[in-house]
């Protein structure tokens, strides 16, 4: 028997068992970008609250930034509230506020 006809045969037993690998590839590589996500956002609210009067500005639109892109990578992933990540990371209102997240008036 012919690898060929080995592998259609073992899709016609188990359908799933040919895309297991690389399903588990896929989820395995959206895990660890979500984390060098994550890992962007404490580096941007730690620079932003270490920030002096004259880096503020910039560092709050990197947080913004950051905070922006990880928000739609976690929606991308499934993960649809963020209200948990916004506590544990102290992800600050102003932060949030920026992104349209909540009102400016809720500071």
């Amino acid at each position: 028997m012919s690898l060929r006809q080995s592998l259609d045969l073992i899709n016609m037993v188990r359908p799933d068992a040919g895309t297991a690998a690389i399903d588990h590839e896929i989820m395995a590589e959206r895990a660890s970008s979500l984390g060098a996500a994550e890992k962007r956002v404490v580096k941007a609210v730690a620079a932003l609250a270490a920030a002096t009067t004259d880096e503020r500005d910039a560092c709050l639109t990197e947080a913004r930034k950051v905070v922006w892109e990880y928000f739609v990578q976690r929606e991308l992933i499934g993960f649809r509230k963020h209200t948990d990540v916004i506590q544990e990371l102290s992800i600050p209102t102003e932060v949030l506020a920026g992104l349209g997240a909540i009102s400016k008036s809720a500071k």
